[in-house]
């Protein structure tokens, strides 16, 4: 299997996500996320927040546009029919609430190959309008020969 390592430390256009009130309510439901500052405006206001919380992991829903470009990005060269979602990462920064605007940059981190097999991970940086970090994250996957 040949590797192009051509495209480490390629970084994608940032891809701006408005968090809604009503996606955070239905990925919470999804992943029976139960604690009322993900559901209820009034819960969360008494805690001191604007509008409800997203759970951490909201953030595969904010990084998902983000890294559709490089997944499948013929300079990367990942052949989709042979990909396995091999793991993640994550480090979060201030909570992201309803009502934020989330922009998320994509950088090529590592290509490689061991045997017949390719390996790459991605790093997402996403930051909030008033530019916090709010998420940085570590995507790996490998392709199978």
């Amino acid at each position: 299997m040949a590797i192009s390592t051509a495209a480490i430390g390629k970084t994608y256009a940032p891809v701006t996500y408005a968090v809604g009130r009503e996606k955070i309510r239905e990925y919470a439901r999804a992943v029976g996320e139960t604690n009322a500052l993900h559901h209820d405006v009034e819960h969360a206001r008494n805690a001191g927040y604007k509008d409800v919380v997203a759970p951490p992991m909201f953030c595969v829903v904010y990084c998902g546009p983000a890294l559709g470009p490089a997944m499948f990005d013929p300079e990367v060269g990942i052949d989709f029919a042979r990909l396995l979602h091999s793991g993640q990462e994550f480090r979060w920064g201030p909570l992201v609430i309803a009502g934020d605007e989330v922009s998320t940059t994509l950088i090529v981190k590592e290509i490689s190959a061991r045997g017949e097999m390719g390996f790459y991970t991605f790093e997402s940086v996403s930051e909030n309008q008033d530019g916090d970090t709010v998420c940085v994250g570590t995507w790996s996957n490998i392709v199978r020969g």
